[in-house]
């Protein structure tokens, strides 16, 4: 059999001979092209590609993909961001051009699905737009890579997994990972030498919901969960399990919308005792700037990723506001083998990506 020079010129067997990974290029959407920048930044190989975004004066998308030429036979990425059912348009007209460049595969990053909790229907005539968003991802060409790989962020309902077709392969990322590594600095900042005692954080969450998805991703540390209960006509939130007399608590849920239920959790955990009270969401949604009432509110820190764009620079440099970037978390997937991604399930995922994380 023969035989190549492995490090250190040893030989090895063919066998065990790995090609060097093809030419990568990663395409942005518009309001991702900030986050694309460091997401090249955080790799090896990878190419940022260039779209101009312009429109013809009817106000309908006028899109130019350049060097589409040097796409031929290359993994494309195409980092998305539907936050608007224009954009969505205009985004679904590049993925659905690009598999006639001849790419040998397609990757789909879209780090905030954005109608993820409109996944069922209550009431007849209500449409679960979940679905639907699903089946217009469904129906993006293939190319001879075979299905493409759909990589989301915290979905709100893992279920909602199965709503997309054949043609494309739901990959369920978390953004946990970044808040287990900004633990972990804050645990060695505030570590005391003489009494070699440091921070320990609980984990908290908003609602049994919450607790289901996300508790068995901190199997070290202790939670509370909260719920809300019938007080004659209104509703308040209560400690379901758990104490926060002088703990570090941390609130963890997948977004935050208004925030009305999160920031009645803080008002709580504060008022039981707690010694300091922050909070984690991977998408600070905010409609309407509901951010506002977070600030002055009951939380050090309020800790949201870069998913929704436009939100992100509302929040930058606003206490208590940190915004983590989840570039470092896309590049880790970019550089992994695709068989890989297609095969990564949480809560497994979460545990791989926080041992493959780069230190912050």
């Amino acid at each position: 059999m023969p035989h190549t020079r492995g490090a250190g010129g040893q030989p090895q067997s063919d066998l065990f001979y790995v090609k060097p990974t093809s030419r990568q290029v990663l395409l942005c959407a518009p309001q991702t092209r900030k986050l694309g920048e460091s997401v090249v930044q955080h790799t090896r190989g990878v190419f940022l590609g260039n779209i101009t975004w312009a429109k013809f004066p009817d106000g309908f998308p006028n899109i130019f993909v350049h060097d589409v030429d040097k796409l031929k036979g290359c993994h494309v990425t195409f980092l998305a961001c539907f936050d608007s059912a224009g954009a969505i348009f205009e985004q679904m007209s590049v993925l659905c051009s690009l598999p006639q460049y001849a790419p040998h595969s397609i990757k789909i990053v879209l780090p905030f699905f954005p109608v993820g909790t409109m996944e069922r229907v209550d009431i007849e005539g209500e449409i679960a737009t979940a679905r639907t968003l699903a089946r217009i991802l469904s129906n993006v060409p293939p190319c001879k890579g075979g299905p493409m790989d759909l990589l989301i962020f915290d979905i709100h309902a893992l279920q909602e997994r199965f709503y997309f077709g054949d043609s494309v392969v739901p990959v369920l990322e978390s953004a946990i990972p970044l808040l287990h590594r900004k633990m972990e600095v804050l645990t060695a900042q505030t570590f005391d030498l003489e009494t070699k005692e440091y921070q320990h954080f609980t984990i908290a969450f908003p609602d049994e919901g919450a607790y289901m998805r996300y508790h068995t991703m901190f199997p070290n540390h202790e939670t509370i969960i909260c719920a809300k209960v019938r007080d004659g006509e209104k509703r308040k939130i209560t400690v379901k399990e758990g104490s926060a007399a002088g703990r570090h608590c941390v609130l963890v849920d997948d977004l935050i919308q208004s925030g009305g239920t999160l920031l009645e959790c803080g008002k709580m955990l504060k008022g039981m005792g707690a010694a300091q009270v922050y909070a984690f969401c991977t998408h600070g949604v905010f409609p309407n700037k509901a951010w506002k009432k977070f600030v002055g509110g009951p939380f050090k820190t309020v800790w949201v990723t870069d998913s929704c764009p436009k939100q992100t620079e509302e929040l930058t440099g606003v206490e208590p506001f940190e915004v983590l970037s989840l570039a470092p978390l896309v590049a880790d997937i970019l550089e992994m083998p695709s068989h890989e991604v297609a095969s990564k399930r949480a809560p497994a995922a979460v545990h791989e990506g926080l041992r493959r994380m780069p230190r912050l």
